[in-house]
């Protein structure tokens, strides 16, 4: 199976983080009861453990800038991906955004991909 990986993480990207900007309680479709999102130190498992999580963030908006964007076939036949973002958040009025780094672990479902693996961490240096 030959996938486009770095277009498709590039699209994911940009509808994962514009969707997360707009409304992150909207993001469950991109997961399943298999994956897995680990924030900082927390570990949640399912769809809906991963949206309460996103959801209860104490912050009312956001806004994602990517500043790099890598992607990689995660295994020689299934047409996973692996994608690893780094950039930084704007959180409600603060003036000096912070880093963050995040990697996606995207599996193919039905013609599409869905989140199997969520690693967000924020950059303190």
């Amino acid at each position: 199976m030959s996938v486009d990986f770095q277009n498709l993480a590039k699209q994911f990207c940009d509808f994962y983080y514009n969707q997360f900007d707009a409304d992150r309680s909207q993001l469950g479709n991109l997961y399943r009861e298999s994956s897995m999102l680990t924030f900082e130190q927390t570990q949640v498992q399912g769809s809906a453990a991963i949206i309460e999580k996103l959801a209860s963030m104490p912050f009312q908006k956001v806004a994602h800038r990517i500043s790099t964007l890598d992607a990689q076939p995660a295994s020689p036949n299934s047409g996973d991906v692996i994608v690893m973002v780094t950039g930084e958040l704007l959180i409600d009025d603060e003036q000096r955004p912070q880093r963050y780094s995040q990697v996606f672990h995207l599996l193919p479902d039905n013609g599409s991909y869905y989140v199997f693996n969520d690693i967000f961490r924020l950059v303190y240096a």
